[in-house]
């Protein structure tokens, strides 16, 4: 059994070696980094391998965040400061897909393609139609302000979850004295699901769609939640902490097939399944703040990290839009 195990681990960094090699032939302009791979579990290597090496696609930016895949081939992501939304290309190419953003944050692609983003500087979530306008879809909770919504993520009957701390918005400039994790419904109706945060961050679902995972960066943990038929939530106990004396917290979060957790963290990316195990953390020259699964395999995870962008192979795909 231990030989069958160290030959699999052989494998298992001989195909690490072939897919940031690949990488570097796939993606115009990928420059391996230095890559640490820290091993808690050794399930982690299936997912994985210890030999793995991440590349920088791009840099010069001033803070990336909410990288999100499109199906036709391209990564869209933020950089706050720069309130821009870029555009990267495999072919190396990156360019603005708008200027301003509202100062953009989070990400994602509805069941239709149409971006919705949470926008920092505006306080509200958008989505962009096909014409190229843009619909506000939550803006004011009982006639209040958001805070300045950061996060995103689309359920399995197209409701829209996101978190709304107050990073965006100067403290006196504030209506709400707390912060939320709501939900759009199809209809457009927005419900406050919860706000016994700190400053809620990152969220994903379950693959079933039966758990909502969000983590909040100033508590330094990450809570789960069981997603009811209705939408509405129940629970929200404690699956995992994010406790270390490096810097960064965490922020963004994606999910595996089989249910793990991608999540930037203090350090790096750290890596639970779904019962909040910790499985290992990746470090980069530059601290992760985002993450999301792309190209056509969905087993490329993208990370937006501080100037730069940056990706990895995995031996399993992800859930992207």
């Amino acid at each position: 059994m231990k030989m069958i195990m160290l030959n699999l681990a052989r494998l298992f960094a001989l195909m690490a070696f072939g897919e940031s090699e690949a990488l570097t032939q796939r993606y115009a302009n990928a420059t391996p980094v230095q890559t640490q791979i820290e091993v808690f579990d050794e399930r982690l290597v299936e997912l994985l391998p210890r030999d793995s090496v991440a590349v920088r696609l791009a840099t010069n930016f001033v803070f990336t965040e909410g990288p999100v895949w499109h199906r036709d081939g391209y990564l869209l992501f933020s950089d706050i400061p720069a309130d821009t939304i870029y555009k990267w290309t495999p072919d190396g190419k990156v360019e603005v897909f708008r200027k301003p953003s509202g100062q953009s944050n989070g990400l994602t692609f509805d069941s239709e393609w149409r971006l919705i983003a949470c926008e920092h500087r505006t306080r509200r979530v958008t989505r962009t139609e096909k014409d190229g306008t843009i619909t506000v879809l939550a803006e004011r909770y009982e006639g209040k302000r958001l805070n300045s919504p950061n996060d995103v993520v689309i359920w399995l009957d197209g409701s829209i979850y996101f978190t709304d701390p107050p990073y965006g918005v100067k403290p006196q400039e504030r209506e709400l004295d707390f912060q939320g994790l709501y939900r759009v419904s199809p209809d457009g109706k927005l419900t406050l699901l919860a706000k016994d945060f700190d400053r809620p961050n990152g969220l994903a679902f379950s693959p079933d769609g039966k758990r909502l995972y969000v983590d909040d960066s100033a508590r330094g943990h990450l809570r789960v939640f069981t997603v009811n038929e209705d939408g509405s939530l129940s629970g929200g106990e404690v699956l995992a902490e994010l406790k270390s004396e490096e810097p960064g917290a965490p922020d963004g979060m994606k999910v595996d097939v089989k249910g793990n957790l991608y999540v930037t963290g203090p350090g790096g990316l750290w890596i639970f399944d779904g019962n909040g195990k910790l499985l290992g953390k990746v470090k980069l020259p530059e601290i992760p703040a985002n993450c999301a699964f792309g190209d056509s395999d969905k087993r490329t995870l993208f990370l937006t990290a501080r100037t730069s962008l940056y990706a990895i192979r995995l031996n399993v795909s992800g859930i992207a839009p």
